[in-house]
């Protein structure tokens, strides 16, 4: 059984949220308190996290960017904030998606259930953590190789670290001051746009349609992620 940590500061919310995921199958918990979900959130094991943004102790951006850095299980954001400049944020921080209050309870359970079945895609074609395989792209790490739909494809070598660093952590979304740290290290002396041409370099290369990326997306006014 599924297990899903709901961090929402009105109660009847959450009470209509965890008995609508129960219905249907799922295990879910309630903390009304920002840090007393986010203590939770670290400590249990939980396979999805339900976000309000608006907490009390500590606010749901802050607690999703903490989440983050631990791991990579999907979390929906959830506002009354139609700003989307609110949702953007979210996104930057790591969030899978983003819920706009009025909703309907089924179509939480659908997002839940999307959102499940895509992470379980992803961990499940991962063998012996030697390999990523997502839609037709195998990344091979000990010989360092990169296929598409079975064509080896020739990339430079901080080409190559690139594309592994975000396929390591998807659907996460990287600024690219932050790809340009983690990929060209801390000291590299350098322009950030250097980040830029390599996207476009591995759009040319690992991509069907370039124009239209299946694999490394932009997120406008944040930086790029690889979506799974």
């Amino acid at each position: 059984m599924k297990r899903i940590l709901i961090i929402e500061d009105d109660r009847s919310i959450a009470e209509l949220e965890r008995d609508y995921l129960e219905s249907h199958g799922f295990e879910a918990d309630i903390e009304t308190r920002g840090d007393a979900g986010l203590k939770r959130a670290l400590q249990a094991e939980y396979d999805l996290i339900v976000l309000d943004v608006m907490l009390p102790g500590i606010d749901g951006f802050d607690i999703c960017r903490q989440i983050r850095q631990r791991n990579n299980i999907p979390i929906l954001l959830v506002s009354a904030k139609k700003d989307e400049i609110d949702k953007i944020r979210g996104l930057g921080l790591g969030a899978d998606d983003y819920l706009t209050k009025p909703f309907s309870p089924g179509e939480l359970v659908a997002r839940v259930k999307a959102h499940l079945s895509r992470y379980e895609r992803l961990t499940g074609e991962k063998t012996g953590g030697e390999r990523i395989s997502i839609r037709g792209l195998l990344i091979d790490k000990p010989a360092r190789k990169v296929t598409v739909n079975g064509e080896e494809v020739p990339l430079t070598g901080k080409e190559y670290d690139l594309l592994l660093y975000m396929a390591s952590h998807p659907n996460r979304v990287f600024e690219k001051h932050e790809l340009f740290e983690r990929v060209w290290g801390m000291d590299s002396a350098g322009d950030i746009a250097t980040v830029t041409v390599h996207i476009r370099r591995l759009r040319e290369k690992i991509e069907m349609e370039p124009s239209n990326p299946q694999y490394i997306e932009t997120i406008w006014g944040v930086g790029y992620r690889f979506k799974v």
